[in-house]
């Protein structure tokens, strides 16, 4: 990663990686150990997807897989789509993308003013299903000459992202002393790169991942079987699977914890007011799961708790952020109600 205390920079992809790490004050203050959460959405692109997206582009570059002019497709639930789409713009690529219907519209109105050709796919429908986004994807990667397609759910060069960037900063920031990560899973590239790197250098650091309900990923981990059974919709974007990615590996991951979409959301507003962290759906999953670890007294006080907060909360705004999204959800009650009495119209 280049330098970031040079004063001029090239162009914006200088900017990927070197994250900083924050310690967390209120949200975990009740809880034994140090929390720090790395913030990914000090990219460029506002997420740890900036990683993959230029680690895989470039490899493409030097194995003469890209030319000039040539076309980037992928499947996304928006940020990796994001991603691609700023750095297409560096270097002179068309992007197009199959994103998921379960992305927030601040996320696609984003695709689109990057100047990606977006396709909107229903979430809710099998892999095989050809609306789905993966299936949608591949005929487009057929129909388009020119075109490559990335392909992150199955790319070796997702984990191997993280594993050079993500995993080394980590290891280094906290000068070796992490016991724990916390992270959420999709891809799995950012969990499994991460924890190769970590593993590598202390094989006691303990890798728990977050999964949603509604996807596989627990209950394969647990019994390498995909049930189908596991399978129905939920709201959560960027976390859980209804496949099992070949970027993740399981053998590296010690074990999954569950988390739902009320609780993840009302936890990313928790963060958001008592940190001063604007943080996206995925981040409020991580501590959600930390809270439900506590409760089965998974840390001691010595440990040190590294979670990762994916993106920025700026792309949930018709969403988890948004009072009338969060009532049509049924997500508010005498607990957790609107934020709308904190506005008042001066007339």
């Amino acid at each position: 990663m280049v330098n970031k205390e040079k004063l001029i920079f090239n162009n914006v992809l200088e900017l990927v990686g070197n994250t900083p790490l924050v310690k967390l004050n209120v949200v975990t203050s009740e809880f034994p150990g140090s929390y720090i959460a790395k913030l990914d959405s000090f990219n460029p692109g506002h997420s740890s997807k900036d990683r993959i997206a230029l680690h895989i582009i470039e490899e493409a570059e030097k194995k003469g897989i890209l030319k000039p002019g040539d076309t980037i497709i992928e499947t996304t639930s928006g940020n990796t789509g994001f991603s691609i789409a700023m750095v297409s713009i560096i270097k002179g690529y068309k992007c197009v993308l199959a994103v998921s219907s379960k992305s927030s519209l601040d996320k696609i109105d984003m695709l689109k003013s990057m100047g990606a050709k977006v396709y909107v796919c229903p979430a809710n429908v099998s892999v095989d299903d050809p609306r789905s986004y993966y299936e949608v994807a591949k005929r487009l990667h057929k129909e388009i000459e020119g075109s490559i397609y990335i392909n992150q759910y199955f790319n070796s060069l997702n984990l191997e992202a993280h594993y050079k960037s993500t995993g080394p900063e980590i290891w280094n920031k906290t000068e070796g002393k992490i016991t724990h990560l916390v992270a959420c899973s999709g891809t799995g590239g950012t969990i499994s790169g991460t924890a190769k790197y970590l593993k590598e250098q202390n094989s006691n650091i303990k890798i728990i991942g977050v999964d949603a309900y509604g996807s596989v990923l627990k209950k394969y981990h647990e019994t390498r079987e995909l049930d189908p059974n596991e399978i129905y919709p939920y709201r959560i974007e960027g976390l859980g699977k209804n496949l099992i990615p070949t970027a993740t590996d399981f053998d590296l991951i010690d074990k999954f914890i569950k988390v739902n979409d009320e609780d993840s959301a009302h936890t990313a507003r928790e963060i958001s007011k008592t940190e001063g962290i604007f943080v996206g759906y995925t981040s409020g999953a991580v501590v959600q799961a930390v809270k439900q670890l506590q409760e089965s007294n998974e840390f001691k006080a010595t440990d040190v708790i590294v979670l990762i907060f994916p993106d920025h909360g700026s792309r949930y705004m018709s969403k988890i952020y948004n009072d009338q999204w969060m009532n049509d959800q049924g997500f508010f009650d005498e607990q957790n109600q609107s934020s709308a009495k904190s506005i008042e119209f001066i007339k």
